[in-house]
């Protein structure tokens, strides 16, 4: 679920103009699921912008306190998620913790570093959703290891039908700063792509595996 309309406009234009996501429908982005891609999207680049940074940030901890009222511990998922938790934890003054998407094959083999206990109430940090279910991973690590997880907090999302199944399917809640929609809306009134590229664009969201770049 997108928080509100103003806050994703103000994250779109922020990933928009620092590069984090780049929008080509003539040169499509290979995907390492084989798919062909208009928008490739890699958050990370927000850590190197303060604005940005600071302006998401602030936006995660508004909703952890709107949606979730007190938590225990903030969870980052591995890799993406880590920083932008550890920003989080510092903010509202809380332990912190990450999460492999599997165990470690060597030393104490732990799937999450940090230091958790039973029943804390969790928040999970991510920084981009796709099918969901890397992320759902650590959610199910978490709760297996006796936590109680609230609910995630991603940047973006691309809105796909089988990420809201799968975040039903485990009960997880998830909130996200901006999505697929928003980003195109503020990619054309911003001029980063033109109106005839717009139903290729949308296809794509509908049917990524199948997708023609010259719809």
């Amino acid at each position: 679920m997108q928080i509100n309309e103003e806050t994703a406009q103000k994250v779109a234009e922020f990933l928009l103009q620092i590069k984090a996501v780049q929008l080509n429908k003539a040169v499509p982005f290979q995907w390492a699921s084989g798919w062909q891609s208009p928008i490739y999207c890699d958050n990370r680049k927000t850590l190197s912008f303060p604005k940005a940074r600071t302006y998401i940030r602030q936006r995660y901890v508004d909703t952890i306190q709107e949606k979730f009222g007190q938590v225990d511990l903030v969870a980052g998922v591995a890799t993406g998620g880590i920083a932008q938790a550890a920003l989080v934890a510092q903010d509202l003054e809380l332990p912190l913790v990450y999460v492999r998407s599997e165990s470690k094959g060597h030393g104490l083999q732990n799937q999450i570093e940090g230091v958790i206990e039973g029943g804390q109430r969790v928040v999970v940090i991510e920084d981009l959703i796709s099918t969901g279910m890397s992320s759902l991973k650590a959610v199910e690590a978490l709760r297996n290891a006796g936590c109680n997880v609230v609910g995630m907090i991603a940047i973006f999302s691309y809105g796909f039908e089988v990420a809201k199944q799968n975040f039903e399917h485990y009960k997880c809640p998830l909130y996200t700063l901006c999505d697929y929609n928003s980003l195109i809306d503020v990619a054309l009134e911003k001029g980063y792509i033109e109106k005839n590229e717009i139903d290729s664009l949308k296809s794509w969201r509908k049917d990524p595996a199948n997708w023609n770049i010259y719809v």
